[in-house]
């Protein structure tokens, strides 16, 4: 364990030049009130910026879902006198590339450009207008909502995508995590542009931002961009609590597709983003299924007995319990008995925990793999966008091995069987022998 740590600190450290043995991030807010998160690294002359705002899918209802996805899509698709093709043309021109994420609890916009003057002044000001003077045209609009509806559409035929939102809707029920992302056909058939006006007023403030900055800037220099990206963003504030997620009823639906094997899911309530038992659970589900080949649900369903080529399992944390999942692909006449397995494999390990084997091999993968999570600029954004949108300790990053170090069987097993019940989950089988 001292060996990988210290070969951990030991990557960092080159990558930060030396300088420090961690990574050394700088936290203040901005005069409108924005957090901002800020590592400077001299090593490339690139410079990566993402903004997120607490505006992912579950700030819509029953009656408006998709609002969040289509703001979010038509932020960069006209903005500030520009439109979608200048916004195109002004990055191309100096070799910026935008991009944009989104899920239950976050939406977002990246920035990547080059740290020389001219390129990126002109990136910055398109990023800019982007965030704070989208115009939602309403063209755009039309053309966007006819995109994804035929998305959701074609999407609808796929095995995998019918279980996904059936297990989603099982698990969460009126929740708002419970709703598609994308939206609902007949909510998106009536979203209007005044909608978009809304939301965006409401929902991308300087209260609801993160700024993340990476790269090849000063201290100076990254206050004065995140001031100006930020400075004119909307002063209205509409935001509302999130609810507690409710445990489901437990329930297994059969759902036939003419799809050549069965695509089976199983769910339960798992993880906040700042949960005590985070680390027991993430260690935990790496021995469980995380793990890949070394996991126990690959050893029993696949080494052992041939029943897929595949089974995972996963905790998706977010600001409330995100899902823990279950997953696979088997023949339709052996699925029964996989989805026996499965759950029985998971019983088991709720009931006795890992041996202390496993949990040293896992300790050692997830210790040693975690360098290549921070190996390039884009992925220390990613990290410092959660740390800042989460509210996690600035020192996250340097305790996480310690953490990870420091999980007992005890723990894991306390922590599973305090979370995770089994005879409790939502299961969907897809393509089925009637």
């Amino acid at each position: 364990m001292q060996l990988a740590r210290f070969i951990f600190f030991l990557l960092i450290g080159f990558y930060s030049q030396g300088i420090f043995a961690s990574l050394p991030i700088q936290h203040w807010l901005t005069s409108s009130g924005v957090r901002v998160y800020f590592v400077e690294n001299r090593e490339l002359p690139i410079l990566d910026i993402s903004i997120d705002f607490g505006a992912g899918s579950s700030t819509d209802n029953a009656n408006n879902s998709g609002r969040a996805n289509m703001t979010r899509r038509l932020l960069s698709l006209g903005a500030g006198g520009l439109s979608e093709d200048q916004i195109t043309k002004a990055l191309a021109d100096v070799g910026a590339q935008l991009g944009s994420h989104f899920d239950r609890d976050r939406a977002g916009l990246t920035l990547r450009t080059l740290s020389s003057d001219r390129e990126r002044k002109q990136a910055l000001d398109v990023f800019s207008r982007i965030i704070q003077f989208p115009v939602f045209p309403e063209d755009i609009l039309e053309r966007e909502r006819a995109r994804i509806i035929a998305g959701i559409k074609e999407a609808y035929t796929k095995p995998d995508y019918i279980a996904e939102r059936t297990l989603m809707k099982m698990l969460y029920g009126s929740h708002p995590y419970g709703l598609p992302g994308s939206g609902e056909i007949s909510s998106l058939e009536t979203l209007q542009r005044e909608d978009l006006e809304k939301f965006y007023r409401t929902h991308y403030t300087a209260k609801n931002a993160v700024v993340a900055i990476m790269g090849d800037v000063n201290r100076i220099e990254a206050s004065e961009l995140a001031e100006t990206l930020t400075e004119k963003l909307p002063e209205d504030e509409a935001m509302t609590s999130l609810a507690p997620v409710q445990l489901p009823t437990a329930e297994t639906k059969k759902i036939a597709h003419p799809a050549s094997q069965s695509h089976i899911q199983l769910a339960y309530p798992g993880l906040r983003r700042q949960d005590p038992d985070y680390f027991p659970l993430l260690v935990g589900n790496y021995i469980l299924g995380g793990g890949g080949f070394v996991s126990r649900l690959m050893e029993e369903i696949r080494q052992a007995r041939g029943l897929a080529y595949s089974v995972y399992s996963y905790f998706a944390p977010f600001q409330e319990q995100g899902p823990f999942k279950i997953g696979l692909q088997t023949k339709k006449e052996q699925a029964d008995e996989a989805l026996g397995i499965t759950r029985k494999v998971l019983m088991d390990f709720v009931v006795g925990g890992p041996t202390k084997k496993e949990l040293i091999a896992a300790k050692q993968n997830i210790v040693g793999g975690f360098p290549l999570r921070l190996d390039s600029n884009k992925n220390i954004l990613g990290y410092l966008a959660i740390i800042g949108f989460y509210n996690l300790p600035l020192t996250y990053l340097d305790d996480y091995i310690e953490a990870v170090e420091k999980v007992t069987v005890k723990q894991i097993k306390q922590a599973f069987q305090r979370r995770i019940n089994p005879e409790g989950m939502v299961t969907v089988m897809v393509g089925i022998n009637e």
